[in-house]
């Protein structure tokens, strides 16, 4: 009997001092699984793309007003450093802006700009101003007789644009378009004509 006694007493202590041990050793820290790190829109490098919008604005010395849609094509590049984003951009646009008031017609058939771009990015949107030079022809006509000009400029304006996949963006525009006065025998005076223009465009970028 005394022997069953020692040998149950012998077996408890062993495994209290087991169980002792056990909670003396270091815990194994709980599984670590990193989150994938979110992505990050590049806007860096160069794009092209098609525009198409409308244009409003007025002849300077003159009573018309001429206005139409407009479209064409625009290429540039883009630098990125953090959330800011600089680059250059041209355009080249074909116009249906024209008005007649009284004997005179005044249209600007087509213009083009190159233009500096600033802007922040917020990932995939991004939100700039732009500011550059401008030149464009501007017709002006008057009983049968027509007189052609091309005129240089300046061009600022504002916009957004949508990152829709790593190479297709989309964009919404403001344009201010003034093409300087030059003389028109078809008035006797100085004329060039001042546009707004709202444009929505696509671009990819390479």
């Amino acid at each position: 009997m005394k022997s069953a006694i020692y040998a149950a007493a012998t077996v408890a202590m062993t495994l209290a001092a087991g169980a002792a041990a056990a909670a003396d050793l270091p815990r194994s820290p709980a599984p670590y699984y990193s989150a994938p790190a979110p992505q990050t829109y590049n806007w860096t490098g160069p794009y092209a793309g098609v525009n198409v919008g409308y244009q409003w604005g007025d002849t300077t010395n003159n009573a018309t007003e001429p206005s139409g849609l407009q479209g064409g094509l625009q290429a540039g590049y883009n630098w990125q450093a953090g959330q800011f984003v600089f680059g250059a951009e041209t355009d080249i646009q074909l116009s249906g802006s024209d008005d007649t008031f009284a004997p005179w017609k005044f249209s600007n058939p087509w213009f083009g700009t190159l233009r500096g771009r600033a802007g922040v990015a917020l990932n995939n949107i991004l939100f700039y101003g732009t500011l550059g030079l401008a030149y464009g022809g501007v017709k002006g006509e008057i009983s049968g007789l027509a007189e052609s000009k091309t005129h240089p400029g300046w061009a600022v304006g504002a916009g957004m644009e949508v990152g829709l996949t790593p190479n297709w963006s989309a964009r919404a525009e403001y344009l201010y378009v003034d093409l300087s006065d030059r003389n028109y025998t078809v008035t006797g005076r100085g004329n060039g004509i001042e546009s707004n223009l709202i444009r929505f465009g696509v671009n990819y970028r390479f």
